[in-house]
């Protein structure tokens, strides 16, 4: 199928690993050019590194822009760079930042703060210039990648979850925004995934229940109805639809990908 994202500029906010990586390797698979926005330029150049191996057409397909998008100066800086190295942005993606699981006991009122910093500005903070410029041009697609976190309350991810609750509803409210425009703003609730946050999340659940790490996995995955944990090129994939023509009259939907764990509406 072909996607028709053939040279489309696609930046992703965190892009140097875990979905946002996954999701570099789906659009330069379909021939778009990729800029990869993270905090550590280090983990940028191996994620570069990764996605060339992976394949070898990524060659001279993908920049590396360091921003710390807590700052939103520095998040406008990167997104200028990024254009001026291959023009106006067709497709972003956001998948950056991640607030810390706490247990209850263990939250303060810096706790919520950290949160909204870490998950819901690093977002804000590139979707509010992108979405205006994409605007102007009168077209673009946004595909903001949140967690189920903000549709189910979990005691060791309440401030993270409030965060991932207000980046849904801005993902609606931009969608219905700037339809008009030509803009498509779309959201992605992934469950547990295969990444690096896995391992952290499990530790906050075990403390929680007074277990070992592992056996919270082990408990963790013979809940989900699928009896697996998903892939992080699984999430991409749906990623790079939403983003696609395919995908043109989809605008404004949160799409869970749990693997049915939560049976909801």
């Amino acid at each position: 199928m072909d996607l028709q994202l053939q040279d489309q500029h696609v930046l992703i906010t965190g892009g140097s690993k875990g979905i946002g990586l996954a999701c570099a390797l789906g659009f330069l698979r379909e021939g778009a050019r990729v800029s990869l926005v993270s905090r550590d330029l280090s983990n940028l150049q191996r994620g570069q590194q990764s996605l060339v191996e992976a394949f070898a057409q990524a060659e001279g397909r993908v920049s590396l822009h360091a921003a710390d998008l807590k700052d939103p100066l520095g998040a406008v800086a990167a997104l200028d760079a990024a254009e001026q190295a291959f023009g106006p942005v067709d497709v972003l993606v956001n998948s950056a930042g991640a607030a810390r699981r706490t247990t209850p006991a263990e939250l303060t009122a810096a706790s919520w703060h950290e949160a909204m910093d870490a998950k819901y500005f690093t977002y804000i903070h590139m979707l509010h210039p992108v979405v205006q410029r994409m605007g102007e041009r009168g077209s673009g697609a946004i595909v903001n990648v949140i967690g189920k976190g903000g549709k189910v309350a979990s005691p060791v991810h309440m401030a993270g979850g409030a965060a991932n609750a207000a980046l849904m509803l801005v993902s609606a409210g931009m969608a219905a925004a700037y339809a008009a425009k030509g803009v498509r703003v779309n959201a992605v609730n992934p469950g547990l995934t295969l990444t690096e946050r896995l391992q952290e999340g499990m530790k906050a659940d075990a403390k929680l229940a007074g277990i070992g790490t592992d056996e919270a996995l082990k408990r963790a995955t013979a809940g989900l109805p699928l009896g697996r944990i998903a892939t992080p090129d699984e999430i991409a994939n749906m990623v790079v639809f939403l983003a696609s023509a395919k995908a043109s009259y989809v605008t404004g939907a949160i799409v869970a990908m749990d693997g049915a764990v939560t049976p909801m509406i």
